[in-house]
């Protein structure tokens, strides 16, 4: 039997031991978008519905094998990167990204929670910004950590957008500042900038307390629609809607705040 031709997208991610974001999420993200997923685990971290309770760091070397191993072996049309926690993992991944031909990288700044809660130290934020931002094809930082990378406070949609502006001096080519942590009506806003076009980009909220897992997902989906061959503005347009269309299917498991479902369409009634 002839084999199925198939886009290829690897995350660069922490594993899930819940399952509700991390690699777990962006695996199944590609899948949902027909798109092979591939993956380099950082992180192993012990968590559930209702919090974290240990993180392990895998070494630099570890993490770096496991890049090497895809690349060399098939065509990646796209790349995720997501939490990568300290200095030395950081540096070693962005000289990697830089030396390896590779797709698009869509990068999630993961520094800082949705809730506000500092992930990682002083020097993991600089080497961040000086090393991995410039490879970034698209940034998706959230409220708190554009408020960190662009040094203002965010409050109204033209914080936003001087936020994205500032933010893309240091080098993304592309940088989302996602609105999910907003307050009022800028809930579920986005702003994009690519240097030169400023679009605001707004969905319906939807009301759930389930939502473990939507930047991971977010930021995996754009990924899979730029390794299908979609611009960038539509593949973050699309990236929205389907991330919306998720959130109003969250999966019954576990007492805390649980997980979208990425396979909505199986479970609509």
């Amino acid at each position: 039997m002839k084999p199925f031709p198939v886009a290829t997208a690897l995350t660069i991610a922490g594993s899930d031991s819940g399952g509700g974001a991390g690699i777990q999420a962006d695996l199944r993200t590609f899948s949902f978008h027909r798109v092979h997923g591939t993956s380099a685990v950082t992180a192993i971290t012990a968590q559930n519905t209702r919090g974290v309770t240990r993180v392990d760091l895998l070494p630099p070397e570890s993490v770096t094998a496991q890049v090497d191993a895809v690349a060399s072996d098939m065509r990646v049309d796209a790349v995720k990167v997501g939490m990568l926690a300290q200095r030395a993992l950081i540096e070693a991944v962005a000289d990697q990204l830089a030396r390896v031909s590779l797709g698009p990288i869509v990068v999630d700044p993961v520094m800082v929670s949705r809730a506000g809660s500092r992930l990682i130290d002083d020097a993991a934020v600089e080497a961040l910004r000086a090393r991995m931002l410039p490879l970034a094809a698209i940034l998706t930082p959230n409220r708190h950590e554009a408020k960190l990378l662009a040094g203002m406070d965010i409050e109204t949609l033209e914080d936003m957008r001087e936020a994205a502006r500032r933010i893309h001096a240091l080098g993304s080519r592309v940088v989302l500042v996602k609105g999910g942590g907003m307050p009022g009506a800028l809930r579920g806003t986005d702003v994009w900038f690519d240097g030169t076009r400023m679009e605001t980009l707004s969905v319906a909220p939807v009301d759930t307390p389930n939502t473990h897992g939507t930047g991971c997902t977010l930021s995996a989906a754009i990924a899979a629609r730029l390794a299908l061959g979609t611009p960038p503005l539509e593949a973050v347009r699309l990236a929205k809607e389907y991330v919306t269309s998720a959130l109003r299917y969250p999966l019954a498991v576990g007492h805390g705040n649980g997980p979208i479902g990425h396979f909505f369409p199986l479970i609509q009634d």
